[in-house]
């Protein structure tokens, strides 16, 4: 038994130590991801895998996905777009509404992000109202 816990400890170390050896120029960044539970999980790390691309671990606990991707084959803003598509707000892209609430139920989070979004833009778009005065009138380029 002891050895069968052995052989599959080490062919798990190889096969995730093989998943990440795959990225040439290797860059990891973390993000914040909106999420739940496990199914959640692996729904944000299969979006954001892309094959010697980008390879995702996400964090139910602290809500952090950790990217690490080729940084001349692709983007943290690509891997968060797809992640984004797939149902899961982050902290640069919101998911669509119609695929978020066809998420199964227990991966339905609170919008958090969404909301403090709309948040943001209402502030802006008030600050703007509220100076009328600071158009570009009256200033020569």
């Amino acid at each position: 038994m002891r050895t069968l816990s052995y052989i599959i400890t080490t062919c798990l170390m190889l096969f995730s130590t093989l998943s990440f050896a795959q990225i040439k120029n290797p860059k990891t960044e973390t993000a914040k991801v909106s999420g739940n539970c496990g199914m959640c999980k692996r729904t944000i790390e299969k979006a954001g895998h892309a094959k010697n691309e980008a390879q995702v671990v996400w964090d139910a606990d602290n809500q952090r996905a950790s990217i690490t991707y080729d940084a001349e084959k692709t983007t943290m803003d690509a891997v968060l777009k797809r992640i984004a598509q797939a149902g899961y707000d982050n902290e640069k892209y919101l998911a669509p509404d119609d695929v978020y609430t066809g998420l199964h139920e227990c991966c339905q989070y609170d919008r958090v992000l969404k909301q403090s979004k709309a948040d943001k833009k209402t502030d802006e778009h008030s600050h703007h109202q509220s100076n009328p005065g600071s158009s570009h009138q009256g200033k020569h380029h």
